[in-house]
């Protein structure tokens, strides 16, 4: 006879089934279930009773982004994976060559996303073949295998999608994957996803026009970009210099004019000091050879430390494809882009003092926890802050 608390009958129901095929079920004092076969040995723990959650990294910020998250489920059993594809081919190619080491889907960037999972003691399962999961939390809906359809999914927005070109139409019309519009012009728009978290009222509209429900829609801020105020506190030692942040558009296959990118910063400086911060995905001895080259001498070249706080301390930033055109906007820096600077305004992230991995949390934890069709969630319920000093949780229809 087995005598199991309350607590245990969830999964006590499922190791029954193991015992009338034959398998003998026992319970130790330490409260582990453990499945007696000749075959295998698995130990049950309490752990096993939490609703599993897997997130998808890609890069180190959208790594950074879905552990916060994470941390703000600390019910949930969490677990982590680079984003992947079950297409043989494409995994071929991403593993075996360096056509795709420009992508997050490439082992440079899955080797330095589970470098940092493993430094924060973070779980790994890569391709989710450990467990089946309650929910997928996706930082790109590029990429999704049918088979991870079945289960609830979030997108979140990590950054600043890439400008919508005619390419993109194109591929948005014939109905190809939108990975193949080779950027991220279409991430965010593939409606696959039952729930989208944007970073702003302007990027919902942006999904929207291009394709994305707007009932799916929920603006929670963006991890990383949602205070940026902070950065005004640093201990950075340079102040009041014309800061460039560069891009990696030549490692990820875009055409670029570098020479002529850095004619265009000097003349902006007027001869101001130049600091230059370098894209951690550059190739930085090509980079900084060529700042060397056309840049004048005594110019700044930083390829490691907190752009933020570099930004914070610069008194003009030029920009070319970078979500941290954001950081100089919202702190009201004068900014350059190779987008509309009035649209990029539009589209900025929310300020909300740091609470956009809150407010995605909570939005995981009351999908995970609906009973009905995942299809019938209703995402449209935020966190959100009244004028007094508590929060709580209000309809919020945009």
């Amino acid at each position: 006879m087995i005598i199991l608390t309350s607590y245990y009958l969830k999964i006590a129901r499922l190791l029954l089934i193991n015992q009338k095929n034959g398998v003998c079920v026992t319970i130790d004092v330490t409260n582990q279930f453990y499945c007696n076969s000749t075959v295998e040995t698995k130990a049950y723990t309490p752990g096993h009773m939490k609703k599993k959650v897997l997130f998808i990294t890609g890069s180190l910020n959208q790594t950074s982004q879905m552990h916060q998250i994470a941390n703000e489920l600390p019910d949930m059993d969490c677990w982590f994976s680079q984003l992947f594809t079950d297409w043989k081919w494409l995994d071929y190619f991403a593993n075996q060559t360096r056509l795709f080491n420009g992508t997050i889907i490439a082992r440079p960037f899955r080797e330095k996303s589970e470098a940092y999972l493993n430094n924060h003691g973070l779980q790994i399962d890569y391709k989710a073949k450990l467990n089946n999961y309650d929910l997928v939390v996706y930082c790109s809906d590029m990429m999704i295998p049918i088979r991870m359809q079945q289960f609830k999914t979030v997108w979140v927005q990590e950054g600043m999608i890439d400008k919508y070109t005619w390419f993109s139409k194109i591929v948005k019309a014939s109905k190809l994957p939108t990975a193949a519009c080779g950027n991220t012009s279409l991430n965010g728009s593939s409606d696959i996803c039952d729930v989208y978290c944007a970073a702003s009222k302007g990027y919902k509209q942006y999904f929207t026009k291009n394709g994305t429900s707007a009932n799916k829609i929920v603006v929670t801020g963006m991890p990383n970009y949602d205070d940026i105020e902070q950065f005004l506190d640093n201990d950075f030692p340079y102040r009041d210099y014309v800061m460039v942040a560069t891009t990696d558009m030549r490692e990820t296959y875009r055409i670029e004019n570098r020479p002529a990118f850095i004619k265009k910063a000097v003349k902006l400086a007027a001869g101001r000091q130049l600091l230059f911060k370098l894209h951690p995905n550059e190739n930085f001895e090509r980079a900084e050879r060529e700042i060397r080259k056309y840049a004048p001498v005594g110019t700044m070249v930083f390829r490691a430390g907190n752009t933020n706080h570099m930004i914070a301390n610069c008194c003009e930033l030029i920009t070319q494809y970078s979500t941290v055109v954001y950081t100089g906007i919202a702190l009201g820096k004068k900014v350059h882009s190779w987008f509309d600077v009035d649209d990029l305004k539009q589209l900025c992230p929310v300020q909300n003092e740091g609470q956009s991995a809150k407010n995605i949390a909570s939005l995981c934890r009351r999908f995970v926890n609906y009973k009905g069709n995942k299809a019938d969630f209703n995402p449209q319920l935020l966190l959100v802050q009244r004028k007094k000093a508590r929060r709580e949780y209000a309809e919020v229809l945009f």
